[in-house]
C-alpha cells in the first residue's frame, strides 16, 4: 500500500509539473514582477527611513504581497482540473484526497519558496540586505510558504470560475498584506488597522520576516506557530471538503 501510494504521487507531481510548465506565464510573472516592484519600492522607502531600514521594508512588503498574490499558482492547478473535466476521471481512480492535496502542494510549494528566495536573494546582491541568520529567516519562509499552499488550495476547492478565483487572489492578497501592515508600517496607519492586524497571516508572515532578519528567534518561533496552525487549519477543511463516503474523492 505505501508503495502504490507512493506511485500515484509520483504520477500526480510529474502532471501538475507538466500543466505549469505548459502555462509558464503566471509563474514567471510572480518571479519577474516582484524583482521590479522592489526596485522601485525601495526608493520610495529609503527616502523616508533610511537605507537600511528602508531596504528591509522594501523587501518584507514585497514578499508578502507578491507571495499572497501568488496564491492562483496553487488554487489554479486544482481549479484547472475541475474546468477541464478531468477531475471525474480522478473520482474514478483509487487516488484519495491526501494524494492529490499532495501532489498539487508539492510543485507549487517549491513554486512559492522559490519565488521568496528569488527576493531576498536580490535584495542581498543588489541592495546589500543583511541575513545574518538565514536558518530562521529559512523557517519563517517555509512556514509562510505552507500557510499558502493551504490557503490557495482551499480557494480552488470553493470557487467555481477563474474569474472567481482572480477577484479573489487580488482583492484577498491585497486585502491581507496591507492588513497585516506588510506595505506600510503599522505605526503609520490608524489604529484600529493595528488593532485587526493580527487576524491577517500576512501579519504573522511580516512580523516573522522582520524578526528573523533581526535575529529575534522567540518571535520569529511565534509567527511560524501562528503561520502552521493556520495552514493546518485550511488544509483540513480543504481536505473535508473534497473526502466523501470511503476517503474518496467527491464532485466539485
Amino acid at each position: 500500500m505505501p508503495r502504490e501510494s507512493a506511485a500515484r504521487l509520483w504520477v500526480l507531481i510529474r502532471h501538475n509539473v507538466l500543466l505549469m510548465a505548459r502555462e509558464p506565464g503566471p509563474v514567471l510573472s510572480r518571479m519577474i514582477l516582484p524583482l521590479a516592484f522592489l526596485t522601485l519600492l525601495r526608493l520610495l522607502y529609503t527616502a523616508g527611513q533610511g537605507e537600511s531600514a528602508g531596504t528591509e521594508q522594501a523587501v518584507v512588503g514585497t514578499l508578502v504581497t507578491f507571495s499572497l498574490l501568488a496564491l492562483s499558482i496553487c488554487g489554479g492547478s486544482i481549479l484547472t482540473e475541475r474546468l477541464g473535466r478531468t477531475w471525474d476521471r480522478l473520482r474514478g481512480t483509487a487516488l484519495h484526497p491526501a494524494e492529490l492535496l499532495m501532489g498539487k502542494a508539492l510543485p507549487a510549494f517549491a513554486a512559492l519558496l522559490a519565488q521568496q528566495l528569488l527576493i531576498v536573494g536580490f535584495a542581498v546582491c543588489a541592495f546589500g540586505l543583511r541575513v545574518p541568520h538565514p536558518f530562521l529567516l529559512l523557517g519563517v519562509l517555509l512556514s509562510w510558504s505552507c500557510t499558502l499552499l493551504a490557503l490557495g488550495t482551499l480557494l480552488g476547492v470553493l470557487v467555481r470560475s477563474l474569474g472567481a478565483l482572480s477577484a479573489a487572489y487580488d482583492l484577498g492578497g491585497m486585502l491581507l498584506s496591507s492588513v497585516g501592515g506588510a506595505l506600510v508600517p503599522l505605526a503609520a496607519l490608524p489604529a484600529w488597522v493595528a488593532a485587526v492586524a493580527p487576524a491577517s497571516p500576512g501579519y504573522w508572515a511580516a512580523h516573522g520576516v522582520r524578526a528573523a532578519l533581526a535575529g529575534d528567534a522567540y518571535t520569529a518561533a511565534e509567527s511560524c506557530g501562528t503561520l502552521l496552525v493556520v495552514a493546518l487549519v485550511c488544509g483540513s477543511v480543504a481536505s473535508v471538503r473534497l473526502r466523501g463516503r470511503g476517503g474518496r474523492l467527491v464532485a466539485l
